[in-house]
């Protein structure tokens, strides 16, 4: 009798909410299993609201007779994003399940790249002519709305060559008189872009213009369909995601870190930790030109980790502080020259700020422990000027850098903290030992 219940009490439906709060940490078993025991219109609003990856893997591991269902609950545009994270022949075989329209759009969506307008937007869209009546448009425009649109945000007016004339917002359409044309209330020369356009340089201009959907556009002025809101959403996400590990010294991983295998995991990794560990060899082949001098002056060493840390770290700020202002849009490559006279001048304060505090460090401690001997004042004046200096030049490397990547065609992420800071390692320890010579030459030196 209790087994009974406990049977009975197992295939009671789950939480929702609670499926999808714990999806991450389940494994693929029980993320399949958990879904099977979903109510359909709750399983229904999950499966939608999963990414393509994790879409793919649930697609794969429910029975083949099921999954007719689920990719026909996709609109074009998701289903193609699932598509293309599929291998041959499952997703031959899932893009075999869908109806015959559907799977022209699919394929056409699947011919752009995936971070195009056209591989983002959706061909579902409300479209109306100019020379229909407000009143038989708003008729229309009701009965697209109980078909197949994904989203309705606006009405975009077409010509008999489907070339794009202009867009209406509904607000317009139903405050205008019943009798007007739609040509004298829509908006000539909307703000478009091109299939080919960039999805970050999309998500800016969504951004500026503060619009819930843009419509894409061919060469010929065609409309192909438009890229809405909750896309873009999505696009930050990614660029975001994607920024941040590549501020961390590595490849973007393509998909989440428990879904992502080993091997990825050291190819994304290995190979910028190994240019890392290249640029710090020069370091120590830097620090072996000096051995004779530190040989002389023990002292010096024990302050070569503050000082190539320090250029290391301002230099990251700096790096971080523009990466983010050009993903922002609010700094160009033009410019460039204010750019230098602000991080020049920021670098040499900080410095000062280091220094005072690094040469008031050696004065505390030497009259406090006696630790540095008698020509500690010398040390401590080669410590704050090595400091101006490694400050400055790390603050300018790490502002410049992503700029010059940028000029160069590459993404200005890949001026992470690690690479910076072991660009300017090297620099460091050229100035501190150029000043020690010059400061404490004929004493300790």
């Amino acid at each position: 009798m209790a087994s009974t219940e406990k049977r009975k009490d197992d295939q009671e439906p789950l939480d929702t909410d609670e499926l999808r709060e714990a999806w991450p940490a389940l494994s693929e078993d029980e993320q399949l299993e958990g879904f099977l025991r979903l109510p359909r219109e709750d399983a229904e609003d999950l499966f939608t609201s999963l990414g393509p990856h994790e879409q793919g893997q649930l697609l794969g591991a429910i029975p083949s007779g099921q999954r007719r269902i689920w990719m026909r609950a996709l609109a074009p545009d998701d289903a193609a994003d699932l598509l293309q994270e599929l291998e041959d022949p499952l997703r031959d075989d899932l893009l075999m399940l869908l109806d015959e329209p559907t799977r022209r759009e699919v394929r056409a969506l699947m011919a752009y790249a995936e971070d195009d307008a056209g591989g983002l937007m959706s061909p579902r869209f409300a479209r109306v002519r100019p020379d229909m009546l407000v009143d038989e448009a708003i008729r229309y425009l009701q009965k697209q709305a109980r078909g197949r649109l994904e989203a309705i945000y606006y009405a975009y007016v077409l010509d008999s060559e489907q070339r794009l004339l202009g867009v209406c917002s509904f607000r317009e359409l139903f405050a205008a008189a019943p009798d007007r044309l739609v040509r004298d209330v829509m908006q000539s020369e909307p703000v478009t872009v091109r299939e080919e356009m960039d999805q970050e340089a999309v998500a800016h201009l969504m951004k500026r213009h503060g619009f819930l959907a843009l419509p894409v556009v061919g060469a010929d002025g065609q409309m192909k369909g438009i890229v809405t809101l909750d896309d873009i959403v999505d696009v930050v996400d990614e660029e975001a995601t994607e920024d941040v590990q590549k501020f961390g010294g590595m490849e973007a991983l393509e998909a989440p870190y428990m879904h992502t295998s080993f091997g990825a995991m050291i190819r994304k990794r290995a190979g910028w930790l190994a240019i890392l560990f290249v640029g710090e060899m020069f370091t120590a082949t830097a620090m072996a030109q000096y051995e004779h001098d530190i040989a002389k002056a023990v002292v010096l060493a024990v302050f070569v980790p503050l000082i190539i840390s320090s250029g290391g770290n301002s230099g990251s700020q700096a790096s971080t502080l523009i990466i983010r202002a050009m993903a922002l849009g609010e700094v160009k490559l033009r410019d460039w020259w204010r750019i230098v006279q602000r991080e020049l001048a920021a670098g040499l304060t900080l410095g000062v700020v280091l220094a005072v505090v690094g040469a008031t460090r050696i004065v505390i401690w030497e009259s406090v422990f006696h630790t540095y001997g008698a020509h500690y004042r010398l040390l401590a004046i080669t410590i704050a000027l090595s400091l101006v200096g490694v400050v400055t030049v790390g603050t300018f490397c790490g502002s410049m850098l992503p700029l010059l990547l940028k000029r160069l065609g590459l993404d200005p992420a890949s001026a992470s903290a690690p690479f910076v800071a072991t660009l300017v390692d090297v620099s460091g320890l050229l100035i501190y030992f150029t000043v020690a010579k010059l400061v404490m030459g004929g004493t300790l030196l």
